[in-house]
């Protein structure tokens, strides 16, 4: 193909215009169908593209991730919600397809955070996902394929200015990659490494019984490292990411991030926030906030003060309902882009319900990272892979 212009509304800032997408024979075919494309969400959209082609690869499932300031949100595969999922996810009103359903997890894991996310759809969007993104704040949508419905739904939001774009999904990327940095040229191997079961065989720990739906997790976690910002930790479970620590200086903190968002994930499906009766009125983007500041442990006097305007009578959890509730997750994965160098991460996962682990390894603190997840009945695989992403 010839080279070809995307104009671009500006750059990362309002303030760095000119901007534009530069297509030359080594790019993939994008098609702008509606909107108008900025910086950011061409960076989200190729990061969230990568991201669920290779989890629709790995897995064999419709996948979707939610990605913010070029790093996911939330991403998962298809699988079917249960009743309480679909009620935390504000989807128990409609019927999902299976891509929608992806949708609606990838957007569930961390539903604050997701707010004006950018879409990555694996599978051509039907009127489902269409539907499901009408509903909810977003900046935009990228897939490799829409039906005539699902482009009518996304055509009319935002007023027609909503951002829907279509990629090839044969495309397949050089070997080598550049980037300019200040007047720099940076040139690597683009980052092909092949994430399946079969890097989850070196297992370190006395306990070794990793089973299908765990090592399932365990490629969500790592699939999503690799296009997160890092350093950067992953909690999944059930198919979709719950918590994801990103961009942090040092890895307890990714770890303690990443736990914290599995915590909320978790205790948004605690009978008491499924039974919170709201304000007439509010709309997702202002429940989901409600609800974020009904279960955190200090408030302000002005968040109580809005929390009692928004919520109806509902005494706020005890932080011992807190610690009861969260010690009944069970059985959840991490990834980690990076080793372990301190057995903390350990301790500190161990809290949030982490059983399987997958990491490089290659820490001079191997052997006490390993102690630490035997203490904790833990599986640990070493996959002798590195996945920062920058």
């Amino acid at each position: 193909m010839t080279e070809r212009i995307i104009p671009l509304r500006y750059g990362i800032n309002p303030h760095q215009k000119p901007a534009q997408v530069i297509l030359t024979e080594n790019s993939p075919n994008i098609e702008v169908l509606s909107g108008s494309p900025g910086y950011i969400n061409m960076l989200d959209a190729l990061n969230g593209w990568q991201l669920v082609t290779e989890l629709r690869q790995a897995t064999g499932s419709p996948s979707a991730a939610s990605f913010k300031h070029v790093s996911p949100a939330g991403a998962a595969i298809g699988l079917p919600l249960s009743e309480v999922l679909k009620k935390a996810y504000f989807v128990d009103d409609v019927e999902l397809s299976p891509l929608a359903t992806a949708y609606a997890r990838a957007r569930g894991a961390d539903r604050v955070s997701s707010f004006g996310d950018f879409i990555a759809l694996s599978d051509k969007c039907d009127a489902s996902t269409a539907e499901l993104i009408r509903r909810e704040v977003s900046d935009g949508v990228i897939a490799p394929e829409y039906d005539e419905d699902a482009l009518r739904i996304l055509r009319q939001k935002r007023d027609g200015k909503y951002l829907v774009l279509r990629i090839d999904a044969d495309y397949r990327p050089p070997t080598m990659e550049r980037r300019e940095v200040f007047g720099v040229v940076l040139e690597q191997h683009t980052n092909d490494a092949s994430i399946g079961p079969d890097i989850l065989g070196n297992i370190v720990t006395k306990n070794k019984e990793l089973p299908e739906w765990a090592a399932r997790d365990l490629i969500v976690s790592l699939i999503t490292l690799k296009y997160t910002q890092s350093n950067s930790v992953c909690f999944a479970y059930d198919g979709q990411t719950i918590g994801v620590g990103a961009g942090q200086q040092s890895r307890i903190h990714c770890t303690r991030l990443a736990a914290a968002k599995a915590d909320r994930w978790w205790l948004r499906q605690h009978p008491k926030v499924l039974g919170l009766e709201f304000r007439a009125g509010m709309n997702r983007a202002e429940k989901n906030n409600a609800i974020d500041v009904f279960l955190l442990d200090d408030i302000t006097p002005q968040e109580e003060t809005q929390l009692k305007e928004d919520v109806m009578g509902a005494p706020r959890l005890t932080a011992e309902e807190k610690r009861e509730w969260i010690g009944r997750l069970k059985d959840v994965s991490l990834g980690s882009d990076a080793f372990f160098p301190f057995r903390d991460s350990i301790d500190r996962a161990s809290m949030s319900g982490v059983k399987f682990v997958a990491e490089p390894g290659g820490s001079a603190r191997d052997e006490e990272v390993i102690a630490a997840a035997d203490e904790h009945g833990m599986v640990m695989a070493f996959t002798g892979i590195r996945l920062f992403h920058h």
